[in-house]
């Protein structure tokens, strides 16, 4: 298969950290045309330029995915710049850990805004230039936890849970209109090591710690590249992730209820003391600017 994507558009959002920046880094040496967005812009700057070197052409648009008008800002940025859009991917998203009740209410209200909001308006500017070129590929990054659910983890469960749906409801749209060169991807993680844990605003008490078992964050990068160039409705990626899905099929009872009881282990029980914060929720966070977070010494 030829790996090319030589005057391909690309729009990656969440693009600062994480694997918004490991894909544009790779996609950069198949010749990719970048449009990079997040709300860090010297770190979106400094990708630009790095991916430019790489081999690729990228332009940097600082974009607060929950606000619907830096979203279509991002899309007619792209379009003024490129002419059109090939492929869109949903990356961007944040999380607020701890007992539901014990999290800020304008906490959980940020999760969904950014995380399922932000999916909703990047998928509404990308589906209506697809459905207008009849072509194009748009990629959500969901979470394993939006199919089984997680402890501590509400309101982001409840965010990648309406990712799914969203993309579900798109594909059979695309289905019923018989519009077959348009694809929507769902790709569903289990933890990573990304600064994802950094970032995340933490009320547990307790350091965030990954739910076992942990996996390399180009697993995923990897995963998003080949639904590029090999679309598919949903793939999930990590150890353990199709033990889970075929459990969670078959024993939906006993799946949640494993996976409550290790996630409350790894949170709770032996994460070390940590006070209350924010991360990076209401603000960008100069913390957590690279691919990969402080968690690769337990692959």
């Amino acid at each position: 298969m030829d790996r090319k994507l030589n005057g391909k558009v690309v729009v990656i959002t969440g693009a600062s950290s994480g694997f918004g920046k490991g894909v544009a880094r790779k996609l950069a040496k198949m010749g990719a045309s970048l449009v990079l967005a997040a709300r860090r812009y010297e770190l979106l700057e400094e990708l630009s330029q790095e991916t430019q070197d790489l081999a690729g052409t990228a332009i940097a648009i600082p974009t607060d995915v929950s606000k619907v008008e830096e979203v279509e800002n991002l899309f007619k940025s792209a379009i003024a710049t490129f002419g059109r859009i090939d492929v869109w991917i949903n990356n961007a998203g944040a999380a607020a850990i701890g007992n539901f009740s014990e999290v800020p209410l304008e906490d959980h209200e940020k999760v969904l805004s950014t995380t399922l909001n932000g999916t909703l308006y990047g998928s509404y500017f990308a589906m209506r230039e697809f459905i207008e070129n009849n072509s194009g590929t748009l990629i959500n990054v969901a979470s394993m936890i939006g199919r089984i659910p997680a402890p501590y983890y509400a309101s982001y469960a409840a965010a990648k849970h309406g990712v799914l749906g969203l993309s579900g409801s798109l594909r059979q749209e695309l289905t019923e209109r018989r519009l077959d060169n348009i694809h929507v991807c769902t790709v569903l993680p289990m933890a990573m090591d990304t600064p994802f844990f950094e970032h995340a605003a933490n009320y547990t008490g307790h350091e965030a710690q990954p739910i076992p078992p942990l996996n390399e964050a180009e697993d995923v990068i990897d995963a998003i590249i080949d639904l590029i160039f090999q679309p598919k409705a949903e793939l999930a990626v990590g150890k353990g992730s199709g033990v889970f899905s075929v459990s969670d099929a078959l024993a939906p009872g006993l799946t949640e209820k494993l996976m409550a009881a290790n996630t409350h282990k790894s949170q709770i029980e032996k994460a070390p003391p940590a006070p209350p914060h924010t991360g990076n929720l209401h603000h960008p966070s100069p913390d957590g600017s690279e691919v990969h977070g402080d968690f690769r010494a337990g692959l």
